[in-house]
Formats: C-alpha cells, sequence, structure tokens
C-alpha cells in the first residue's frame, strides 16, 4: 500500500502487486532524477532510466512494439512502450509541465493491450520525483 506522509512517500511493497520489483524501479527512478534534475528531454531520461535499471540487474526492453487488436487481428499502430520491465511493468515516462488525464488513459490502454497489470507514468519534469511518479494497476 502506497500512502503518503507530509512530502514523504513511502511504500509497503509486501502489499502491492510487484511490489519489490516496482520499489526498485521508483529507486532507479529517482536515481536518475536525482543526478539530472529536470529540463531535459524524454529521450535522455528514458536512455539513463534503461542505463540505471540495467546497473540494479533489472531486466527491460526499450520501445516495445505493441499490437492493437482489432476483430482478432493483431494491427501494427505504431505504438510502443518505453520501458517494460522484467516482462512485467510498464514504463511510460514524460517530461512535461503536467500530467494529463490522456496521459493517464494512455497507460491504462497500454497495460490492457500489452496485457501487463502494473505500470507507471513518469514525469521527471519536476522538482522531487516523488510528485512525478502515478503507479496504475489493472
Amino acid at each position: 500500500m502506497a500512502t503518503g506522509f507530509g512530502t514523504k512517500l513511502v511504500l509497503e511493497s509486501s502489499n502491492l502487486i510487484e511490489g519489490t520489483l516496482t520499489k526498485e524501479i521508483i529507486g532507479a527512478a529517482i536515481e536518475v532524477h536525482r543526478q539530472l534534475g529536470p529540463g531535459l528531454l524524454e529521450s535522455a531520461y528514458e536512455i539513463c532510466m534503461c542505463h540505471e535499471l540495467f546497473e540494479r540487474r533489472l531486466g527491460f526492453q526499450r520501445q516495445v512494439e505493441i499490437p492493437v487488436f482489432y476483430k482478432g487481428v493483431a494491427l501494427d499502430c505504431g505504438y510502443k512502450l518505453d520501458i517494460l520491465v522484467e516482462d512485467k511493468v510498464v514504463l511510460e515516462l514524460r517530461a512535461v509541465e503536467a500530467i494529463l488525464p490522456v496521459h493517464e488513459a494512455q497507460l491504462l490502454t497500454y497495460l490492457k493491450l500489452s496485457k501487463k497489470r502494473v505500470g507507471f507514468l513518469m514525469n521527471f519534469h519536476v522538482s522531487r520525483m516523488t510528485a512525478g511518479i502515478k503507479r496504475k494497476v489493472l
């Protein structure tokens, strides 16, 4: 269960789906943000996030194509997950002024299309990384 206490984000990983893994992913994002700060392009954060995941010995894939199933046919519509960690957790990265509802809807759609249960929307254009992380579960 994620609980907020003041400005501190506390994660109780044993109660979350993929809790241990997601805790490690959040730690990786915080480290990338601590090293780089806000203000770079999304692509820079993506590359650095992959490097951090590699250093933590987590398996990942970058820019994973996901088809759209239409009337039982898988169609390549050009959709790609930014990062898929351990074939379980979808990461959608942003470097924007504010997360919009459409960004959250996109993550939920990617979770459905990829048949994954857990995903993060991570906005690196924030002063404190914990404020830029949204966890979604199907």
